[in-house]
């Protein structure tokens, strides 16, 4: 059980510092392959932050433990608005633009209703999957299309910033991404093995244990890109990550782990999991929304965020003990 512990522990460390450099070798092959830096934000940046979700879901699902892989994609969802989001709004209150508002978040909330209404009959079937990963590439090419026209995109402009500091030689940016790409297949292999064993030493669903420690250990990216950029007033960026994730965890990683292998889906994930999520969901238009003034979270919102991150992981470590 020690060694399982100790794999889980490695697993994640690796698999984060793997996913930092698999970004920065993409990113900075891409820009030396004349990919616009928007671009490089939009698809390079935003998949290797997803990636660790990515590459254990799927190997969860090749494995034979779709628990695994469906509790790390929606538990990350639930860890990424209620901790990640609560932990950054009691840092610093988050400004929520009301863009956000009308586009990106009923988007969100469209696709969690769409995952909601896949489960309900207890699996997601391969079609379901193939579903899920046509309305992401749909979703995909609208936010490049509508990236694209727009002139001076600050995500565009703060990206070429980024590469210019960060600036590599091709084979260093090739090596990075191939040796990036290597760990985390490796470190994901290591984590889901521990995470298994744990799971089995202790006689829980190893849903469970995807929803809890698999589902924070793969966030940190998010949690980490959060923090850096609510310390430097980029607002949009903060919370832009959190929905942005939370679409790609939804749609593409729960897609391709389905495609792989398709999953049954307990009752209790559409009774007590998703509703959850769709509670979680839901509750950012009323925080995000400025009855008094512009929108934004504020400290005290962002407790209550946490207080819920913490309720639910309590009741999901009571519902174990209380076997």
């Amino acid at each position: 059980m020690i060694t399982a512990f100790l794999a889980v522990a490695f697993g994640l460390a690796l698999l984060v510092w793997s996913a930092d450099r698999f970004v920065d070798g993409s990113a900075a092959a891409a820009r030396h392959f004349g990919m616009p830096p928007l671009l490089i934000g939009m698809v390079i940046v935003g998949f290797g932050t997803s990636a660790p979700e990515m590459v254990v879901s799927a190997i969860s699902a090749s494995q034979g433990n779709p628990g695994i892989a469906l509790g790390n994609a929606y538990g990350s969802n639930i860890t990424n608005i209620a901790l990640i989001l609560g932990l950054t709004a009691l840092l610093s209150p988050i400004a929520v633009h009301s863009r956000i508002l009308r586009q990106e978040l009923p988007i969100l909330t469209a696709v969690t209703a769409l995952a909601a209404w896949q489960i309900r009959d207890g699996a997601i079937s391969y079609l379901d999957a193939v579903m899920l990963l046509l309305v992401f590439g749909v979703l995909m090419s609208w936010s490049i299309w509508q990236g694209m026209r727009k002139k001076g995109d600050t995500l565009g402009s703060e990206m070429e910033q980024e590469l210019v500091i960060h600036a590599m030689p091709l084979r260093r940016a090739i090596f990075w991404l191939a040796v990036g790409l290597v760990l985390l297949i490796i470190s994901s292999r290591i984590l889901v093995w521990g995470a298994v064993e744990i799971a089995q030493g202790f006689g829980v669903s190893d849903l469970i244990i995807g929803l809890t420690v698999v589902a924070v250990g793969t966030s940190l990216p998010e949690l980490a890109s959060s923090i850096i950029a609510i310390r430097k007033g980029e607002h949009d960026i903060a919370f832009g990550n959190v929905l942005g994730s939370n679409l790609f965890n939804t749609l593409a990683v729960v897609g391709i782990a389905g495609t792989i292998h398709p999953m049954a889906v307990g009752p209790e994930v559409f009774s007590r999991d998703m509703l959850v999520m769709a509670a979680l969901t839901l509750s950012l238009f009323v925080v995000g929304y400025g009855f008094r003034g512009p929108g934004r979270i504020n400290r005290f919102e962002g407790a209550a965020l946490l207080a819920c991150y913490v309720a639910y992981t309590g009741y999901l470590v009571g519902s174990v003990f209380g076997q």
